[in-house]
């Protein structure tokens, strides 16, 4: 069965072209042209993914992906965040409220459908039958559901935090480069800016915070970032 992507875009002419590429290639596609549409579709049909224009009448993305982490069963859906804006500040935003790629416009189908597949590919690469849950102290990654836990507690966490919760929590009290997490979280064949890892620990940090754990995420001078075993 055909994955299905949701396509919240204001735009018609962009929403159809969207739809128009993803179903060429495979995917089946619902395009709505608010976030208020999008929240209802969610309701209908969970998608594999979400592609998200930043500027949106009524609800815009930004207040968008802070609704859909807030829900527990939609929390862990990619978002890929389309925006005109190109500053560094805008891309830093939409980071930081839990988009897991952003595309500037203008862009080529091509590059965006392959950015897709990239996305779903890495938040595949959990499913593994072999993969057990993982524990360190009152954290616990729960593989097969995508959940974390701390103190038996679930905590909404988005799908790139998770992968590099995972990451970490599997490699204790070794200090990673951003380039390594980049490779190992990402994959080496995604170009992604260093400081995109910067704002997902920051991320990371914030909701581990929340309880207390925030320290566990420790920033190794020089070098990068270090899960440390307390």
């Amino acid at each position: 069965m055909a994955e299905l992507v949701l396509v919240i875009e204001d735009d018609k002419a962009i929403r159809e072209m969207l739809c128009f590429s993803l179903r060429h290639s495979g995917f089946e596609c619902e395009g709505v042209a608010d976030a208020e549409l999008g929240l209802v579709s969610l309701k209908e049909r969970r998608p594999a993914i979400i592609l998200l224009d930043w500027m949106l009448p009524g609800i815009d993305g930004v207040e968008f992906i802070r609704r859909l982490r807030a829900i527990n069963t939609f929390a862990d859906i990619p978002v890929i965040m389309l925006t005109a804006k190109g500053e560094s500040g805008d891309m830093v935003k939409g980071l930081s409220v839990g988009a897991d790629d952003y595309v500037n416009k203008p862009f080529s189908p091509p590059e965006l459908i392959a950015r897709i597949k990239a996305l779903l590919r890495r938040c595949k690469g959990l499913d593994e039958p072999t993969s057990t849950n993982i524990k360190h102290g009152p954290l616990e990654i729960d593989i097969k559901s995508h959940r974390l836990l701390i103190d038996g507690e679930e905590v909404n966490l988005g799908p790139t935090e998770f992968r590099l919760l995972h990451f970490f929590m599997k490699n204790p009290d070794r200090a990673y480069s951003r380039g390594q997490l980049i490779d190992q979280v990402w994959g080496d064949m995604v170009y992604i800016e260093e400081r995109t890892v910067d704002v997902h620990v920051l991320r990371l940090r914030k909701v581990l915070g929340l309880s207390g754990n925030g320290i566990l995420i420790e920033t190794v001078r020089s070098v990068g970032y270090r899960f440390a075993k307390h």
